[in-house]
């Protein structure tokens, strides 16, 4: 269970696979850049024992993740505290806003964790500074965004593109991507995973395929590779 906002921004199953899919071993330190209130780095500490420090702007989002015993910055992640950036990370996870400006729906917290402000290169530079030599980015975002990704990911190499498709026959909605600091390892882009089972919604409850309830119910790793 997670604190989270009674109105507003909520988190859904995409900061699930994002912790899903980072690589982080026992041991490892892990930045989260817009940590919300901790969804992603509580999944994650669950799977695996890593200290996870979050960055938040929005306050009352930083004070819940704190409630869910996350700790937190209060930050812009362009604008990072000089304690921070005196520390690297062995990974760092972001699940950034996938919309660009629009109208206002009325709670300016959902606004700002839905839709862009900060460009999506700043939040490649502030994860690149934030690394470790050889260390991992891990995000998570919209698939038709794949290539304003991609191109704010200098120095980095060994990037691979995980497709997460909603259903079979459907085309890729979001994209999990991995990319190492420093490294000239190939890119690759990987078979996608498949969300739902079927072509369709045939019936109520729960059909998710076998990968994603693993994912969602019991915690497992994403597979890439």
């Amino acid at each position: 269970m997670a604190w989270q906002p009674r109105d507003g921004y909520r988190a859904a199953t995409d900061p699930v696979f994002l912790a899903a899919a980072c690589a982080a071993k026992p041991g490892e330190s892990v930045l989260e850049l817009g940590c919300g209130v901790g969804v992603a780095a509580l999944c994650l500490m669950a799977r695996v024992d890593v200290a996870v420090t979050g960055v938040e702007r929005q306050v009352a989002y930083g004070a819940l993740a704190r409630r869910n015993g996350i700790d937190v910055v209060d930050a812009d992640l362009t604008a990072l505290p000089a304690a921070l950036r005196q520390r690297s990370f062995d990974h760092v996870i972001a699940n950034p806003p996938y919309y660009g400006p629009g109208t206002p729906s009325g709670d300016a917290g959902r606004d700002a964790a839905l839709r862009e402000e900060t460009p999506l290169a700043d939040w490649c530079v502030a994860a690149r500074a934030r690394l470790k030599p050889g260390g991992w980015l891990t995000m998570i975002h919209m698939a038709e965004r794949l290539p304003d990704l991609l191109a704010g990911l200098a120095g980095f190499g060994s990037i691979s593109v995980l497709p997460l498709t909603p259903r079979e026959g459907r085309a890729a909605s979001r994209v999990v991507v991995r990319a190492r600091k420093g490294a000239k390892g190939a890119f690759q882009l990987l078979a996608p995973v498949l969300i739902h089972e079927g072509a369709t919604h045939l019936r109520d409850g729960d059909d998710y395929s076998a990968t994603a309830r693993a994912v969602l119910r019991d915690g497992a790793p994403l597979p890439f590779g």
